[in-house]
């Protein structure tokens, strides 16, 4: 990110840098002003941490373009935020963020460079980045000397808590206590104090005032407390080389990444790293957050953070790349459909067309004739073979296939019941439906209504013959032809309208 964002402010192009907490901004402006000392790239911090003159002379920087790199929270996506000329933007901690910031983020500029850095994606990022719509790579070597964190799983044991913080402060490191409510913050406080008095406690949370946060914060940093007992704040990016223990308290109402996430602020230097995942005495868990503990616990090797969020993925689901939903099933078509209109959208935008690229013969024609068309359950008791022969019957389109099917169901299942018999009628109208470039035909006990695929016919002459010899039964109306018919069973309704697509396709054909 660093590299990048040194090339886009090298070509005159300002960087935005966007990070989910006041505290990880604040740690990223100081690693870019120390890594870019000596260059003439001047580098700035907006967040709440920023004082109010120096964050009005920050924003005037960036719209005016003396300010090449901006490192901040969602003050940089606030409406009064303005870029000169904005070239690359890099969100850190992409999973803090939600679709609506990042619908903002895009409206910034439509040609301006992403760079979205995460250990866990959210399924809907690494479904888009799996799909094509995202460009992907993958960091999956560890720092020199770093080692694995040792993760425990177990209910909440104050004998094992207090062995566990006394290790760490007799090796001279530091601890990180996390709760997932700040009402949860007294209860622990309390069981440091009585149990483990050796150890000094710091508690910070995300509603302390901004200088109150920052002194203790810089305590810790600087090693004069032992223990951080803190929310979910220290989630992201948090920094701190000597901490290597870290306690999650009630583990199970965390997220699989945020556990993920708060298990990776330990084990940062060359130092074995622990964490321990506790949940409540005696509580059954969800399946869920059984499974997100199961996860987490057998995941404990280096860079592990793809196959957390590939589960993470396989337990909420893909999201809806369309919608807001982060998670969640594409259940109204049905993922290997949405996957494949999904491929031949992108294709198509990287193509510029304008619609999907669709092979010729991909698409098939709409039939609604108001006839009960289906194989029924007590024809075909298994699921899977009725699945597979709808399968087999959507591919035929001869007479010479759909008697040879039927042939098959007779001697396989017995006579044909009505139902099915119907379905093979309309699978041979469709067909005749295919050749007659009809997409749509509707119809009902007084006529029958026509649509053309892409609202053409190839052979405009016939078309004005068909509808002429219609003797006044025929109107053409919204790229539709109307046709009157009078239609008293379902018998004559099936036959007329094979009859209709008959003579369109001989008329298509000629």
């Amino acid at each position: 990110a660093m590299r990048a964002a040194f090339v886009a402010a090298a070509q005159s192009q300002q960087v935005a840098v966007i990070a989910p907490t006041t505290l990880l901004a604040r740690q990223h402006a100081k690693t870019f002003t120390d890594r870019f000392r000596g260059f003439p790239v001047n580098v700035r911090q907006l967040s709440r941490f920023v004082g109010q003159k120096e964050a009005a002379e920050t924003k005037r920087g960036m719209a005016d373009g003396s300010v090449d790199i901006v490192i901040g929270t969602h003050a940089l996506l606030a409406k009064g935020v303005t870029f000169k000329d904005l070239g690359l933007l890099i969100v850190d901690e992409e999973q803090r963020f939600g679709v609506n910031h990042k619908e903002r983020l895009k409206e910034m500029r439509s040609d301006v460079h992403v760079l979205t850095l995460s250990a866990t994606p959210i399924p809907r990022t690494l479904q888009m980045s799996l799909t094509g719509v995202r460009d992907l790579s993958m960091i999956g070597t560890p720092p020199v000397d770093r080692l694995a964190i040792r993760t425990y799983v177990s209910e909440f044991d104050a004998v094992t808590l207090r062995e566990a913080l006394l290790r760490e402060h007799y090796r001279g490191g530091q601890s990180f206590f996390v709760v997932p409510r700040i009402e949860d913050l007294p209860e622990i406080e309390a069981f440091l104090r009585d149990q483990v008095p050796e150890v000094s406690v710091v508690v910070a949370h995300g509603q302390m005032a901004a200088g109150e946060l920052d002194e203790r914060m810089n305590a810790f940093y600087d090693g004069k407390y032992d223990v951080l007992l803190a929310t979910t704040i220290v989630e992201s990016g948090i920094d701190i080389p000597t901490a290597n223990t870290m306690i999650i308290h009630r583990a199970d109402m965390f997220g699989l990444a945020q556990l993920y996430q708060i298990r990776g602020r330990v084990g940062r230097a060359k130092t074995r790293a622990y964490a321990y995942l506790t949940t409540k005495p005696r509580m059954k868990l969800t399946p869920a957050a059984e499974k997100r503990l199961r996860v987490l616990g057998s995941l404990d090797s280096l860079g592990a953070g793809f196959t957390i969020a590939s589960q993470d993925l396989d337990i909420r689901g893909a999201g809806n790349i369309v919608g807001e939903e982060q998670s969640g099933h594409v259940r109204e078509v049905g993922f290997e459909l949405y996957q494949s209109m999904l491929e031949e959208a992108i294709a198509a935008i990287r193509s510029g067309a304008a619609e999907p690229i669709v092979a010729d013969g991909q698409w098939s024609p709409t039939i609604n004739l108001g006839v009960p068309v289906l194989i029924p359950e007590a024809y075909v008791p298994d699921l899977d073979v009725r699945l597979g022969l709808y399968r087999r019957l959507s591919q035929l389109e001869t007479k010479v296939d759909l008697e040879g099917f039927a042939a098959e169901l007779i001697d396989r299942f017995g006579t044909l019941p009505r139902e099915v018999n119907t379905l093979l009628l309309v699978v041979r109208i469709k067909a005749m439906c295919k050749r007659a470039h009809i997409a749509k035909l509707d119809a009902g006990p007084k006529g029958v209504t026509i649509q053309f695929h892409n609202d053409k016919f190839p052979n405009p002459a016939g078309l004005v013959a068909f509808v002429q010899d219609q003797q006044g039964a025929a109107r053409i109306k919204d790229n539709k032809i109307v046709l009157m018919r009078a239609w008293s069973s379902e018998a004559d309704k099936i036959k007329g309208a094979f009859g209709i697509a008959r003579d369109l396709a001989e008329k298509a054909k000629a």
